[in-house]
């Protein structure tokens, strides 16, 4: 998804940085301003409003100590990605390149001395949180909000002292899960904006992304050197802690099943109930029992409760009512399945939520791994589902 640009085409930068702080002012005093606020920037000065917050100077920042802040950096999955991003953004003049967390917090940061200078001023440093409940409308929190890319230009930011900067952000999320890892950022002096900025951090995006996907190809092609002999004595998988298939024998199931766990049976189509035996670089999947049917019960009664069924062995656990609206989608579906865009219709009415309906799903297959198939989303072949 690519970042909509702040400035319509043919816009004078100058003069449209003005007229958005006069914009700001004037909705800020209740008066009527010269221009209307975009409907990222309506929906987020409306959530931050409701928050108390103040648009005259700084609100509380706050920011955390060097310990934790070294714990987060040593435990994002973005970290493998930061110095590839500092060579493709971070050697812009007047530009400063952040990376946060999916908290919100700035984890790394790279910019020439001045710009950084000017930044710490805002309290816009590592460690710091800048979030919509902290700091008010910003591309950073407002991405985090809306689930989307945001660039945002003077007057659009809810603090004043804010107004002299542009900022393009984008969410990064890891390819393996669907899961939200943080933001990439780029800020900069307000008139120094370039419409190339949102293609430049949209590259960085991707970069991010595809690197964290090279780091997982590396970890299953070990995990497969590693267990490969294991198959030998029938049908069995070798898999990573999310369920990702490095090699399998006797069965073919896709690229993932559900995420094993110590001690708790998994069902996969074609090898029925399983037991999970960890390996040193991830587990060993084999038949329980001979029996190798797979059946689902979800209970809608009252909280939504999933049972699983796979031969003599099962589980039964609480699902939310998300991904109990997306199995009944599914189950009413039958074998043709849904698309990502008419899931996505079919839950929230409309076809824009395709990213959101993609990482649910994700969430979903971590839970249920390959008994929820893929292109097109479907319960998989020998499934049986029922609906109480």
């Amino acid at each position: 998804m690519s970042v909509p640009g702040a400035v319509p085409p043919g816009c004078s930068l100058p003069a449209y940085a003005r007229d958005l702080v006069r914009m700001h002012d004037a909705v800020i005093a209740g008066g009527r301003p010269p221009l209307r606020p975009r409907d990222v920037v309506s929906r987020s000065w409306e959530r931050v409003i409701g928050l108390g917050l103040k648009a005259d100077g700084l609100n509380t920042r706050d920011w955390l100590n060097e310990d934790e802040l070294a714990r987060r950096r040593e435990n994002s999955p973005l970290r493998d990605a930061v110095g590839d991003l500092k060579q493709v953004l971070g050697g812009m003049p007047h530009v400063l390149l952040v990376v946060t967390d999916a908290d919100g917090v700035i984890l790394w940061r790279e910019g020439t001395s001045r710009v950084r200078r000017h930044a710490d001023d805002l309290g816009f440093f590592e460690g710091a949180e800048w979030t919509e409940e902290r700091v008010g409308t910003n591309a950073i929190g407002t991405a985090l909000a809306e689930a989307a890319p945001v660039e945002l230009l003077a007057g659009e930011h809810f603090e004043q002292n804010q107004h002299p900067w542009y900022c393009t952000a984008s969410p990064v999320h890891d390819p393996r899960t669907g899961d939200l890892l943080g933001v990439i950022d780029v800020s900069g002096p307000a008139l120094t904006l370039h419409p190339a900025i949102g293609a430049l951090v949209e590259t960085g995006r991707r970069l991010a992304e595809a690197q964290i996907w090279r780091w997982h190809q590396r970890r299953l092609d070990r995990l497969r050197q590693v267990g490969e002999p294991l198959l030998a004595t029938g049908p069995a998988l070798l898999v990573d802690d999310h369920g990702w298939v490095a090699a399998g024998a006797g069965v073919s199931v896709g690229d993932r099943i559900a995420a094993p766990s110590a001690g708790e049976p998994i069902a996969v189509p074609g090898l029925g109930a399983c037991l999970p035996e960890r390996l040193a670089e991830g587990w060993l999947i084999r038949p329980a029992g001979p029996d190798r049917r797979v059946t689902l019960d979800l209970d809608l009664t009252h909280t939504p409760l999933l049972t699983l069924q796979g031969g003599d062995t099962g589980w039964r656990r609480k699902v939310t009512r998300r991904h109990a609206e997306i199995l009944v989608l599914l189950h009413r579906a039958g074998p043709a399945g849904l698309s990502a865009e008419a899931l996505s219709r079919a839950l929230y009415g409309d076809a824009e939520h395709i990213v959101t309906v993609r990482a649910e799903v994700s969430r979903l297959r971590r839970l249920l791994g390959a008994l929820v198939d893929t292109r097109p989303y479907r319960l998989a072949e020998g499934v049986r589902m029922t609906v109480r």
